[in-house]
């Protein structure tokens, strides 16, 4: 027999549960994190909430597979950054902003790095920066990102940290509360309600950091699913509508986010994960078709163009990648950035070894880490209300990514510290409000179900909000938006899961009304997809060269102003802020689109004069699998999860890492991992060489995750050095990896695993070596290694042995590397010849070199012509200026960056002009550039 739920009785207004505290953040993912580790440090107490739960919620929940904004010394500048983010934006950015995730970024990597997030670092100990751009090293991977979430829990649970911060997980805020008039109006505190018992909740705080992430549910995706969204589904508008509600200021809301993504799948294509490792964007001709440098709405529109052309479809490029780059590419993507993508693939018979990617269009959303739009913030984190913060991809900080969420919590964490509890009465106006809000629904519980009011909702985005933009669609959505006030009033809710989606669709509904009344009041089309108006096709820069600000007015109504850029603290040669007065343009009204043209005029011709499902609650991911063990190891489990919180010391966790359970010994390692008491180090090598081999899995995999924390004592390389013996190879290969990280080995440890059985040992005992420049070493492996893969990275490790430039080449370098070149591999030899680019390339190499260039394998040919950029010019000028001609797009990349080094010859001039007018847009880019 069914059954009807109980709606839950609605809370009295009297019946709050009130909270105090110095500093509130509201959001427990990237930013919010670190906003409140940072306040804590200054002494701040703190209260974090959460409407799910902070060990899993945000958009970094599920990890991140790199870092698309690292600027390290050495490797990049942060004024070259400024400027590359400038010009992303069309000049439209607060330059201030920006610089401080540009000065501040090396030092945040460190931070995270100290708490054990792990960053890839080359055989040197140098962060592995990559050239994903073609100007600019920014790109740091992370190849075991995904638990940059359960580390940032780790530092919030830390003893002392609790002192200070209380969590307070499935508490959902709706309204920021604010005190005073005019000037003097300020933050105080927030009101919200608990997502499991429906309790209502106040906040009295001496300041308010809001850290909510994008709004991802905005634009309805292809597939139709509420959830299936690119970015994470839970950030629904949430801090965006709070903020408006609260007084600040939003900026840029008419610049849209819309991603390219892999076809039905709401997840990235990851160009900038592939694009390492060889692969790239193609149309179905294989050619590359983006002239864009920087991840822009120039770039989408170029890619937008590309799929509605015959060229079509769009796929990222991995089928011609070797083995080994595609089995290193599907750990990162299957695991780190998607769990699902390789089920996904799987279930349509794609292999990235026979079929390339299918790429598209993601739906709108709005986002200030991946575009521009967001809470107006200063270089301080601070919004236009007193004692407000934003941080994240909340806040306007243009193209601000994962570091600068982080940079930017840690600013509003430190600036908001200063400030004590408001003394004052709670602004019983705003309380009833937002009680209204949250508890209207269970008025009418047999009401509109919330999904049924969503999709309506957002498929009005998608046809009126979405680009190309125009001020009568625009229009439209404006009057669906105002009649869909009434659906949300009517929406019904039984339990506090459904109050909260209903709360949600509020949000959704107030960031689509901005999204639309912004794009109407820009009267220009910029950055490029994002705001694209076919009614305003051109850019302005004299009528339109500022920031477009919209607030709540008093009468409610949003009101907007253009406020002209500031001055660059960078000069950027193609924008020149004009200053001035900011101009006040007022509400933004629909234009009248109830008929079609005149009710008095006939129709005109055309061209003629006068033509113009149920979801699961955040965090919860999908069930774990159980095993079946005893009722006392089960017993025992439980109690590691008790010890955990208690962060005890490595005693106490002994007799739990000798358990004869393996589930039970695999949960100690765990616990040890997130608890980091002395002596972790030689016990996590003590569990290398366990009898179960998910306890060595786990061991090795928590010493590659804690390698930055872990000191390098004398008992943890002997416990390393010991599992170099194991019969496990992932025993061994980790081992190695750690050794070498913590600068523990020496030539003699590392040469014994040349030999081992392994490959994956191989390999990273050619990495170990190559951190000690044992050039000998690796020279005498060079030839005798029967596998591929092997002898590809000791060609690459020759080239980086010696890092130092001022000391001279090893002397069996060259010998090593010619020898290679004669590999009957073919990307064995293209790894040597790309080897020779960067040692140097003599006469009787360059020779060879020039005779590559017409391998059969198009690997060696690209690799031949990296070669020839450090030959001499008369030797490489003209085999280079020949090899412009070659079929295959990478082959003329490369001959087009080796020329760049010959520029003061005429011949290498008058060749890279020829090459600006190559088919591939990497290829003319790179030349352009050159000249």
């Amino acid at each position: 027999m069914d059954t009807v739920e109980t709606p839950l009785t609605i809370p009295a207004l009297a019946d709050a549960e009130e909270l105090t505290c110095d500093v509130l953040v509201i959001g427990g993912g990237t930013a919010g994190t670190m906003a409140a580790l940072t306040a804590a440090e200054h002494g701040a107490d703190v209260l974090l909430l959460e409407k799910a739960h902070v060990r899993h919620s945000g958009a970094l929940a599920m990890g991140m597979d790199g870092v698309n904004n690292a600027v390290i010394p050495g490797r990049a500048e942060p004024d070259d950054y400024v400027a590359e983010i400038t010009r992303a934006n069309d000049g439209i950015v607060d330059q201030s902003t920006v610089r401080q995730t540009a000065t501040r970024g090396f030092d945040m990597v460190r931070r995270l790095e100290s708490y054990g997030v792990k960053f890839e670092k080359d055989e040197h100990n140098e962060y592995a920066v990559r050239q994903v751009h073609r100007s600019g090293s920014y790109v740091l991977p992370m190849p075991e990102g995904k638990d940059v979430k359960k580390v940032l829990y780790r530092q919030l649970r830390r003893r002392e940290m609790r002192e200070r911060i209380r969590i307070e997980n499935r508490v959902m805020p709706v309204r920021v509360l604010t005190a005073g008039e005019g000037e003097d109006r300020r933050a105080v505190g927030a009101v919200g309600f608990h997502t499991r018992t429906g309790a209502f909740v106040t906040v009295r705080a001496g300041a308010v950091i809001l850290a909510t992430g994008a709004c991802g549910r905005l634009g309805l995706p292809a597939s139709g699913y509420l959830y299936g969204t690119y970015e994470n589904p839970t950030n629904a508008g949430d801090g965006y509508a709070m903020a408006y509600h609260a007084g600040a200021e939003l900026t840029g809301i008419e610049c849209f986010q819309i991603n390219p993504l892999i076809k039905d799948y709401n997840g990235p294509a990851c160009a900038y994960v592939a694009n390492p490792f060889g692969g790239y964007q193609v149309n179905r001709h294989g050619e590359r078709f983006v002239d864009s440098d920087y991840w822009s709405g120039q770039m989408m529109a170029e890619f937008a163009a590309e799929i509605a052309s015959d060229r079509a479809p769009v796929y990222l490029k991995l089928s011609h990648l070797p083995e080994e780059s595609v089995s290193a590419l599907e750990s990162i993507l299957h695991t780190t950035e998607r769990p699902t993508r390789g089920t996904f693939h799987a279930g349509r018979g794609h292999d990235y070894r026979t079929h390339d990617i299918e790429m598209h269009i993601s739906e709108i959303g709005l986002c200030g880490g991946h575009s521009a739009s967001g809470v107006r913030v200063d270089d301080q984190a601070r919004t236009t209300v007193p004692r407000l913060y934003a941080a994240g991809d909340l806040a306007c900080v243009p193209h601000n990514y994962m570091i600068g969420a982080f940079v930017f919590g840690d600013l509003a964490g430190a600036d908001a510290s200063r400030y004590s509890p408001y003394e004052g009465e709670l602004p019983a106006d705003q309380l009833r409000e937002a009680h209204d809000l949250i508890y209207r629904p269970l008025r009418n519980p047999d009401g509109p179900p919330q999904p049924q009011v969503e999709y309506k909702l957002r498929r009005f985005v998608n046809d009126y909000v979405a680009p190309p933009k125009s001020g009568s669609r625009l229009s439209l959505a404006l009057n669906a938006f105002e009649r869909m006030r009434d659906d949300i009033a009517e929406m019904g809710a039984r339990t506090p899961h459904e109050l909260m989606r209903c709360a949600e669709v509020s949000f959704i509904r107030d960031c689509a009304e901005m999204a639309a009344r912004a794009s109407l009041a820009r009267t220009e089309s910029r950055w490029g997809l994002y705001h694209d108006r076919l009614d305003h096709p051109h850019r302005d820069d004299t009528s339109w060269f500022h920031h477009l600000d919209l607030r709540k007015s008093p009468c409610g109504a949003m009101e907007f102003t253009a406020r002209p850029v500031a001055p660059y603290l960078v000069p950027v040669e193609e924008f020149t802020p004009v200053g001035g007065p900011s101009r006040h343009l007022g509400e933004v009204h629909a234009e009248n689109v109830a008929t079609a043209g005149s009710r008095e005029a006939a129709p005109v011709a055309a061209g003629a004069a006068g033509a113009a499902g149920a979801v699961p609650e955040e965090g919860a991911g999908p069930e774990p699998e159980i095993e079946a063990t005893p009722p006392t190891s089960s017993t025992r489990l439980l109690e590691l999860v008790a010890l955990a919180e208690e962060q005890p010391e490595l005693a106490a966790l002994q007799p739990y890492l000798a358990d004869p359970a393996p589930a039970v010994r695999r949960e100690a390692v765990a616990v040890l991992t997130e608890t980091l008491p002395p002596g972790t180090g030689s016990a996590l090598a003590e569990a290398l060489r366990d009898s179960a081999a998910e306890v060595r899995a786990a061991a090795a995999a928590s010493l590659r995750e804690l390698v930055e924390m872990l000191p390098p004592e004398p008992a943890l390389r002997d416990g390393l050095a010991a599992a170099l013996t194991e019969p496990d190879p992932a025993v061994r290969a980790a081992a190695l990896d750690v050794l070498r990280a913590l600068n523990l080995g020496d030539t003699a440890l590392y040469a014994t695993s040349l030999a081992d059985s392994d490959i994956s040992v191989r390999i990273e005992a050619v990495r170990a070596l190559v951190s000690v420049d044992a050039a000998a070493e690796l020279a005498g492996a060079a030839t005798t290694d029967p596998s591929r893969e092997v002898r590809v990275t000791i060609a690459k490790a020759l080239a980086t042995v010696t890092a130092d430039s001022s000391r001279p080449l090893p002397p069996a370098v060259l010998p090593a590397l010619t020898a290679l070149t004669d590999d009957p591999d073919p990307l064995v030899r293209a790894a040597a010849y790309a080897a020779l680019g960067a040692v140097g390339c003599p006469a009787p190499l360059a020779a060879r070199a020039v005779t590559a260039l017409t391998d059969a394998a198009w690997q060696v040919r690209a690799g031949a012509a990296t070669a020839l950029s450090t030959a001499p010019s008369p030797v490489a000028v003209p085999a280079l200026t020949a090899a412009l001609t070659d079929p295959n797009a990478d082959v003329r990349k490369a001959t087009v960056l080796s020329l760049t080094r010959h520029t003061t010859t005429e011949e290498a001039r008058t060749a890279l002009t020829t090459a600006t007018k190559d088919t591939d847009a990497d290829v003319r880019a790179y030349a352009s550039r050159a000249l």
